[in-house]
């Protein structure tokens, strides 16, 4: 049986202060499960626990790589409570600053309000924000609920998720403008438009500027860095090869930072083909790695074939000195 954790009184982080810590790669948390597709609590603390080890500043949580759409409500709700319960441990353990986003993907305004503030009450420092989009909602209907859930936490950082493939929804990076000088609590967006650099661009010269981290798995990473992204959010089975390639550019070392995701590009790209592919990818990789016990991905999903495993075999061999087992 499930039993969610009593939540406690917020965070205390500032929007600022949230948002200096959402940079570098922030990985989008996967959610175990067990052979016959029950959530597997003690593989998700061990996924919490790797990915806040690599050394990042925020994990976010849960994403379409944590198959949110997939989660009954209880279950959501205790993972999430899980994951910032962990995470405040993990803190005090180690000295680290790591900044919780709790996703809000809610259709309808009102429950988007709600999970927000739940969200806000349970210890999240910052909400990922993904418009509205089912049976195309108009343009001022999506700028509603935006402006209604970011005034519902105005004293919580929220990042605004573009995903035009995943949702067919278009943001005018002048509408979020707007909204930025009316709720300033809105401080990135994470851009995952094909590609994304010429939007984060965009957003980079706006009044007043948009800071944006980059998703997609970080297929175009290379170009939205050089036009000024703050940070990356992929999946987090192979969190380490994308620290690496994010210490590199940060560095100053653009060379070495491109000849590592040239190394990585043919893997992400095919993966990235669709939505379910790479989630059951992400989830194949943490077991062989063994990060959590199954592979499990609850159906619908994609059922990874022969090649697409002799693919991940490859990828493991080749990257076997960032990504050593877990066992």
């Amino acid at each position: 049986m499930i039993t969610s954790q009593r939540p406690s009184t917020g965070s205390g982080r500032s929007p600022a202060e949230a948002a200096a810590l959402i940079r570098g790669v922030s990985p989008v948390l996967e959610v175990p499960f067990t052979d016959d597709g029950e959530i597997a609590v003690e593989d998700f603390r061990r996924v919490v626990r790797y990915v806040v080890g690599t050394g990042v500043t925020s994990v976010m949580f849960p994403g379409f790589a944590g198959e949110f759409y997939k989660l009954s409500e209880e279950e959501r709700r205790l993972l999430t409570e899980i994951l910032i319960t962990e995470v405040r441990e993990l803190t005090v353990d180690t000295g680290t600053e790591v900044a919780v986003i709790a996703a809000v993907q809610d259709h309808a305004t009102r429950l988007a309000v709600q999970r927000a503030r739940w969200s806000v009450e349970a210890g999240a420092d910052a909400i990922n924000l993904l418009p509205p989009h089912l049976l195309a909602p108009s343009a001022s209907a999506i700028e509603a609920h935006l402006r209604t859930v970011l005034a519902a936490v105005p004293d919580t950082a929220v990042v605004l998720q573009y995903a035009p493939a995943e949702t067919g929804t278009s943001l005018d990076p002048q509408g979020l403008a707007g909204l930025v000088r009316d709720h300033p609590n809105l401080v990135l967006v994470k851009v995952e438009s094909s590609p994304p650099g010429p939007y984060i661009a965009e957003l980079g010269r706006l009044d007043p500027p948009i800071p944006a981290v980059e998703g997609y798995a970080g297929v175009q990473l290379p170009d939205a860095f050089r036009r000024g992204c703050v940070g990356t959010q992929p999946g987090c089975s192979l969190t380490e090869v994308y620290c690496e390639i994010w210490r590199r550019f940060s560095d100053g070392d653009l060379a070495g930072g491109d000849r590592l995701h040239a190394r990585l590009l043919p893997y992400i790209s095919y993966w990235m083909l669709d939505t379910e592919r790479i989630i059951a990818t992400e989830k194949m990789i943490s077991y062989r790695r063994g990060l959590i016990q199954s592979p499990h991905c609850r159906p619908p999903r994609h059922d990874l074939d022969a090649e697409e495993l002799a693919m991940i075999d490859r990828f493991l061999a080749e990257f076997g000195d960032l990504l050593p087992s877990l066992r």
